[in-house]
């Protein structure tokens, strides 16, 4: 004892200065990138693709050939209203139905067939009087996001409600002498003819969290391959003797095995690999098995948990060797701070400003949820996503393997080793931290 009282060290103003900045620095920039990404999704949305599909073969009028459908569509096709927020693809049904069942569509408007019959037989006083009236559809897809499903959901409604109206200009022009003899009820309808019908494009079973388990499943494996890294560094680091193991009040020790860096990372490395095996099972265990969530192809979805875990594991170990204690933040700004907002889950990739759009082209936890919800909601379609996961996933863990065991190399050949020759560790097994 120096005589000295702990709480001293309170007056030490670099204690305060380097915690303030460094505490300061991470509440600032997960205000940004949380809050950032999400302020104003519809005012940077950005050809977000949905679909039109036109059924309607035309009717002939008085001899000439009318197709209301194409008007409809091409008038979509051509608005300046959205300006470029979204992105209007002319399809037939079947390319509309594989679109959609891959997450490529957020939403479509179907014209369907016998459209255009069934508007000029309004022009008749009967039809007119009748109630049924002409329909365009909206499909939603819910399963490429909520919010996504919903922003394209409202342009389209609009756009149907916008040819409806279109189209009763037409009928009304058509039917102008006929107007004092029909009904008032009659004249409302002629003025906007056309019902909206919605209904969902994709639909997903009951316990797919209304298209969110595939980002929260790719979540949890992200985090359990970041926070199991910090937990295998520090053991690691306590079984070759470099640093204590505090149990409560028990400190323990471990004599000194002197391992070189590119030895450390490799050993935790291999530790992570094994343990990744353990991880992904009761991943699957826990939210397949005991909550119910729906799932497919369960082998393979064990297999991709497996291996993003233990890429995101080895990733965040790579930054832990490389840059020591910083590499903790480091991990954590890589790993939560950006990857959370891009994902394209939450909020979709065409609605984020064109900073975070450029993250998610490598930001692990998109190429992830990708493979799960190609897996989860696309039954494995390698283009819907599957693919790139595997691909992003292998380019991940060979840079992390070249950046880590590169790096960790050039320190050793430097000489810059964790102890110095004249270290001596301690001897004791356990000791009673006392006040």
């Amino acid at each position: 004892m120096n005589g000295v009282h702990p709480f001293r060290v309170l007056r030490a103003k670099p204690l305060w200065i380097a915690n303030g900045v460094i505490t300061g620095v991470l509440a600032l920039l997960f205000a940004v990138f949380y809050v950032g990404a999400n302020v104003d999704p519809a005012g940077h949305l950005h050809k977000m693709p949905v679909g039109l599909v036109n059924a309607d073969k035309g009717t002939s009028v008085g001899g000439k050939q009318i197709n209301l459908g194409a008007q409809i569509t091409g008038s979509i096709k051509k608005s300046t209203v959205s300006g470029d927020k979204f992105d209007w693809k002319v399809m037939d049904e079947r390319e509309m139905k594989e679109e959609l069942g891959k997450g490529k569509l957020y939403g479509a408007i179907v014209v369907p067939a016998g459209f255009s019959s069934s508007v000029t037989e309004l022009t008749s006083t009967a039809a007119a009087a009748a109630t049924d009236r002409p329909t365009l559809t909206v499909l939603t897809n819910q399963s490429a996001g909520s919010l996504g499903s919903g922003l394209a959901r409202q342009a389209t409604t609009a756009a149907a409600a916008n040819a409806s109206l279109q189209v009763g200009k037409q009928l009304t022009a058509q039917t102008q002498a006929a107007q004092a003899k029909l009904p008032v009820s009659a004249r409302l309808l002629l003025a906007d003819p056309v019902a909206v019908h919605i209904e969902d494009g994709h639909p997903l079973d009951s316990h797919a969290g209304m298209g969110l388990t595939a980002f929260y499943y790719a979540l949890l494996l992200v985090v359990c391959g970041m926070l199991s890294a910090n937990v295998i560094s520090g053991q690691v680091d306590h079984a070759l003797g470099y640093t204590h193991n505090d149990m409560g009040p028990i400190r323990k020790y471990r004599p000194l095995l002197r391992a070189t860096r590119v030895q450390t990372l490799a050993i935790s490395s291999t530790l992570m690999i094994g343990l990744s095996l353990v991880m992904g099972t009761l991943v699957m265990v826990g939210t397949v098995g005991i909550m119910g969530m729906d799932a497919s192809h369960l082998p393979l979805l064990w297999l991709y948990s497996v291996c993003a875990i233990a890429v995101c594991g080895i990733g965040a170990l790579t930054l832990l060797a490389v840059f020591g204690t910083p590499g903790m933040l480091l991990v954590t700004l890589v790993f939560i701070a950006m990857a959370v907002p891009t994902a394209g889950a939450t909020t979709p990739l065409q609605a984020l400003p064109g900073f975070y759009r450029f993250l998610s082209e490598f930001e692990p936890l998109r190429q992830i949820t990708g493979g799960v919800r190609s897996i989860l909601y696309y039954d494995a379609q390698g283009d819907a996503g599957l693919t790139r996961g595997w691909i992003m996933l292998a380019l991940a863990l060979a840079a992390a393997l070249f950046f880590g065991f590169g790096t960790t190399r050039l320190y050793d050949r430097k000489g810059l080793h964790r102890h110095s020759s004249a270290e001596e560790p301690e001897q004791s097994e356990k000791a009673t931290v006392t006040a």
